[in-house]
C-alpha cells in the first residue's frame, strides 16, 4: 500500500488514508487501496469493526485529487470517475462490518463523501465539512448529493451542495451530519471506544442491525417493517439468538458462535 496504512488493533481494523502533502486528497490510486483493504477486513474473522481515517491533523480527506480530475477529456471520463468514487462508498455501505469514520480536519469534497458512506462518524472539534463542487464547476460525484439529503433532509443538502460553504464540526453535530465531536487528542481513543462495544455485541445482530437501517431507508414505512420482521425472523434461527437470551438469563457473558 502506497497511499494508505492498515493495521489491526484487537478486533478492530484501522484504515488510515496516508498522503499528508496533499491533505489525503483521494486519487484512484488510493481509492483502489481503501478497496482492498476493505475487502480484507470484511473477510477477516477476527475483525469485528473497521475504522477509517486520515493521517495527520490537518485532513481526513481534502477532497479528490484536482490534477487528476483535471485531466477527464469528456463526459464518458467524468461518469465513469464518479461511479469508481461510488463503488467505494457502496462498498462501506455494503459490509458487514459496522465502519466507524474518525475524522481529523478537512472532510471536503469527495472526503465529505467518502466520511458519510460510514455507519458512525466521529468528528474532531478541528474537523470542517463541505460539498464546495460548485466552485469547481461540478457537482458532488461520489454520492455526496444523495447521501447529504438522507443524512441531513433536503433543505440543508440543498443549501450545501448549492453554497460550497464549509461548516465545523459543530454545526455538523446540531445538523445531524455527525455523531460525535471530540477533542482531537481523543479522536483515535473515541472511534476505538465505540469499536470495542460493538465488538462485544452479537455478529449476525449487528450485520442485520446495518441491512435494515441502509435498506430501509429508501422504502415505504410498510415495507421497511416488513424488511425488520424477516430480519428479526431470521435471527431467532440462529445459535447466537439462543446464547444471546440463554446468558441474559443465566446473568452471563454470551459467548457469540457466528464471526
Amino acid at each position: 500500500m502506497q497511499h494508505i496504512t492498515v493495521e489491526k488493533d484487537g478486533a478492530t481494523g484501522i484504515i488510515t488514508l496516508n498522503r499528508p502533502s496533499v491533505l489525503n486528497a483521494l486519487n484512484s490510486a488510493l481509492l483502489g487501496e481503501v478497496s482492498c483493504a476493505l475487502t480484507g477486513f470484511e473477510r477477516d474473522p477476527e475483525i469485528r469493526a473497521v475504522i477509517l481515517t486520515g493521517a495527520g491533523e490537518k485532513a481526513f480527506a481534502a477532497g479528490a485529487d484536482i490534477g487528476e480530475l483535471n485531466a477527464l477529456e469528456n463526459a464518458v471520463a467524468g461518469a465513469d470517475q464518479a461511479r469508481r468514487g461510488q463503488a467505494i462508498t457502496r462498498q462501506i455501505e455494503r459490509m458487514r462490518k459496522p465502519v466507524i469514520v474518525a475524522i481529523n480536519g478537512f472532510a471536503l469534497g469527495g472526503g465529505c463523501e467518502l466520511a458519510m458512506a460510514g455507519d458512525i462518524l466521529v468528528a474532531s472539534e478541528n474537523a470542517k465539512f463541505g460539498q464546495p463542487e460548485v466552485n469547481l464547476g461540478l457537482i458532488p460525484g461520489y454520492g455526496g448529493s444523495q447521501r447529504t439529503t438522507r443524512r441531513v433532509g433536503k433543505g440543508m443538502a440543498m443549501y450545501l451542495c448549492l453554497t460550497g460553504e464549509i461548516i465545523d464540526a459543530a454545526e455538523a453535530l446540531r445538523i445531524g451530519l455527525v455523531q460525535k465531536v471530540v477533542p482531537l487528542a481523543e479522536l483515535m481513543t473515541e472511534a476505538k471506544r465505540i469499536a470495542s462495544v460493538i465488538a462485544l455485541k452479537a455478529p449476525l445482530a449487528i450485520t442485520a442491525c446495518k441491512r435494515v437501517v441502509n435498506g430501509g431507508a429508501h422504502l415505504s414505512i410498510d415495507d421497511a417493517l416488513e424488511l425488520e420482521a424477516i430480519e428479526f425472523g431470521t435471527l431467532v434461527d440462529t445459535e447466537d439468538f439462543r446464547e444471546g437470551t440463554g446468558a441474559f438469563l443465566e446473568k452471563r457473558k454470551p459467548a457469540w458462535k457466528a464471526k
